[in-house]
Formats: C-alpha cells, sequence, structure tokens
C-alpha cells in the first residue's frame, strides 16, 4: 500500500496567530487553505480516494457548480492541475483505476471531484446517505446548501456504509468498513459538523493509523494547544456549518486526548488545515 497526500484545492490565504508555539505552524506567513485528499494505492481494491476537493466541473463553471456565494467567501484558486483526475492521472493512472472513493461527509469542497470519477463507488457515513436521499430528513434542512446537487448530477454509486454494533476504534465506537473494500480502511463517526460526519481511518504501511478527521476540527490548534485554540477566520465557518455545537466540541475533546494517548500509533489530521497539509505532504 502506498498512500499520497494530495492538495484537490486551494482556498482563501489565512494567516498563523501570534504567539502560537506549535510546530505545524512553524511557516510564517498567510498560508492558503487546502483540500486535503488522500490517494491510496491497493493491491486488491485498485485505487481508493479519501475526499474529492474540487473537480474539473468546479474550475469550469464555479458559481453554478458551487454557489457563487461560496466561491466569493472561499476564492478558490480553481486550477485544473488541482483536481483529483489531474493528479492521479499524472501519477500513471487513469480515472477508472479510482474504483472507491471515501467521503467524510458531502459538503461542497469535499465532493466535486465525483464527477470526474463517475464508476467509483462512494462511500458515506448512513446518516449522511440519508440527509441527501431522504425527502424525511428536514432536521438536517439548514445545512442542505452545503450539499450541492450538481456534484450528484451524473448519479454517483452512493453507498452508506453498514452499521455494525459494538465496534470501536480506539475507543471511538461506530466505526465500520465500507463495503467491497479489503484493505484496512475504516469509517469513524465523528458527529457534530454535519448530518453523518465521519473521519476515515487507513493504516499506512508502516502499520501507523492516520485519521482524516475531515471537517471536525478546521485548525490544529484545536486539538494541540492548551487550551484549544480556534483560528478567528474559520470559527465563523465551523459555527455556522455544525448540526450539532454539543457534539462538534465533544468530538473535538476526544481527538485531542486521542492525540495526547496515541501519538505514536495515530497521526490525526484535518482536511483544510495547510499547516498539517504541508507537513505530511513532505513526509
Amino acid at each position: 500500500m502506498r498512500i499520497h497526500h494530495l492538495n484537490c484545492g486551494s482556498l482563501r490565504e489565512i494567516p498563523p496567530l501570534d504567539g502560537e508555539s506549535s510546530g505545524a505552524s512553524a511557516v510564517a506567513g498567510a498560508r492558503a487553505l487546502v483540500c486535503h485528499c488522500l490517494l491510496i494505492e491497493t493491491d486488491a481494491d485498485g485505487l481508493v480516494l479519501v475526499e474529492t476537493g474540487l473537480g474539473t466541473a468546479d474550475v469550469r463553471d464555479p458559481d453554478r457548480s458551487l454557489g457563487a456565494d461560496w466561491v466569493a467567501y472561499a476564492r478558490p484558486a480553481l486550477d485544473p492541475a488541482q483536481s483529483a483526475l489531474h493528479q492521479v492521472v499524472r501519477l500513471g493512472y487513469a480515472a477508472a483505476d479510482v474504483r472507491h472513493i471515501v467521503l467524510t461527509h458531502l459538503h461542497r469542497d469535499h465532493t466535486g471531484g465525483l464527477p470526474d470519477f463517475p464508476h467509483a463507488r462512494v462511500h458515506v457515513h448512513p446518516d449522511e446517505y440519508r440527509a441527501v436521499t431522504d425527502p424525511a430528513a428536514a432536521h438536517h434542512r439548514h445545512s442542505l446548501v452545503r450539499y450541492m446537487p450538481a456534484h450528484r448530477a451524473h448519479g454517483p454509486l452512493l453507498t452508506p456504509a453498514p452499521v455494525a454494533e459494538g465496534a470501536e476504534w480506539f475507543g471511538f465506537p461506530g466505526a465500520v468498513r465500507p463495503e467491497g473494500l479489503s484493505c484496512e480502511l475504516l469509517l469513524v463517526p465523528l458527529p457534530g459538523h454535519s448530518a453523518g460526519h465521519a473521519g476515515v481511518a487507513v493504516r499506512d504501511g508502516d502499520g501507523r493509523w492516520l485519521l482524516h478527521a475531515g471537517d471536525a476540527y478546521m485548525y490544529h490548534g484545536e486539538v494541540d494547544a492548551a487550551p484549544p485554540l480556534a483560528h478567528p477566520v474559520l470559527e465563523p465557518v465551523q459555527h455556522g456549518a455544525q448540526t450539532d455545537a454539543a457534539a462538534r466540541v465533544a468530538t473535538r475533546d476526544r481527538l485531542r486526548a486521542l492525540r495526547r494517548a496515541h501519538a505514536d500509533e495515530v497521526t490525526v489530521f484535518s482536511a483544510h488545515d495547510p499547516w498539517e497539509f504541508a507537513r505530511l505532504a513532505a513526509r
């Protein structure tokens, strides 16, 4: 197994916070937010893409595909070379080689690349699946504007992960293996940000776990500073998107505990923090 860290969409720039001592912010100056994706080369499952970032259709017609208001706020670079499709091709593969896509959730900055891989099976948490397929899920209506129909107009093979009672991963309940995957990859519920938000845990070639925590937090200071340090640019975004504030804070605190207790076994990172991405992509 080989794992690539990909930035599939640079967004607006944010500065590190003054006085922060974390090594993740060692690079001074403003940095563009990322859409942190993983491309996993496996023997049995072909290519597995974790998250898709922004896709080629988003670049061609961003206002229609992403929404004009979001584009004005997020300021995406809209560089076709950053799309997952172009990066897969540069590595010598074809779009059809991506057989599985695993998503932390279905917000627009995570699903833009879905139309570029129409034959891939797309794995999500069952609650996230219901949020976009079940008309009765009205209690999630306030977040539906973040689920872009244009990203699903091609009819992706959305597949809710099976529910396993009693399954745990480092004490996180409800961890499940997506259907049809044989590699060591799990969806780990990390509730609060969206209807069925989940992290994606994958064991790398060295036997360690990577946990893509999606938008469970947006700035590394939330999980590695004491007390938690939120970024003033990103905190309003998190508050505006969350479906359950108490659950989101509880998830953040559990991730902090995981980092403290299992730093030698698990590397935790989020979807948009540019300093985390730079550190991991450089390995």
